[in-house]
């Protein structure tokens, strides 16, 4: 699920701009604290053909903490403790463990949770409106990001969708439903213990 990193940091940005979409977008920070939904995930190559589908559901609670959980087509888990990002591949009993400074650009999940410092990360600009939604633009300041460009779309539920784009002209398009702001969330959901036998890689 290699898709699973090319993303993260952003729900912490103050915006530079002062378009609707990025104002829209400050909005929603100022106002959700927690979330949750389900999503769909798709990844489209330089030709856009569509080579990856992948479905699941997240929780998240600003600043830095989320679980993000795939469930078709193969089970993986993403949890973001504040301090730590841990990886869990349950077909290979694999764990990959990274410092949260160090996984920023990562995940999807730290990306809708954001951590600090990202607001000096990205340049925000308004990118219009499309699909009944109002799309900011965020460009990453460091050549070494993961990721050329994400765009969010924002709706009357929040943010509804995300398209990541590579430097290899890969896409990955993530749409949101049942979507909820600021549940009561369980503060275990991030917490993460590598299960026994498991192969534990990374710092």
């Amino acid at each position: 699920m290699r898709a699973a990193w090319l993303l993260w940091a952003l729900l912490l940005l103050p915006a530079l701009a002062c378009a609707a979409g990025v104002e829209r977008f400050q909005a929603y920070l100022r106002s959700t604290q927690t979330a949750s939904a389900d999503f769909e995930q798709q990844v489209f190559d330089r030709e856009k053909k569509l080579v990856q589908r992948s479905r699941g559901s997240f929780t998240l609670q600003r600043p830095g903490r989320f679980r993000w959980s795939y469930a078709q087509p193969y089970a993986q888990l993403i949890v973001g403790d504040g301090k730590r990002v841990w990886i869990y591949d349950e077909d290979l009993n694999q764990v990959t463990v990274r410092a949260m400074a160090s996984a920023l650009g990562s995940t999807p999940a730290a990306l809708l949770a954001g951590a600090a410092d990202v607001e000096r990360a990205f340049a925000l600009s308004d990118a219009g409106q499309r699909d009944g939604l109002e799309w900011v633009e965020a460009k990453p300041r460091e050549r070494e990001a993961g990721f050329e460009r994400i765009r969010l779309g924002l709706g009357s539920a929040g943010v509804q969708a995300m398209e990541l784009t590579d430097h290899f002209g890969q896409t990955t398009l993530l749409r949101f439903s049942n979507i909820a702001r600021n549940p009561k969330v369980d503060p275990d959901a991030f917490r993460f213990v590598p299960p026994k036998g498991a192969d534990v890689l990374g710092e």
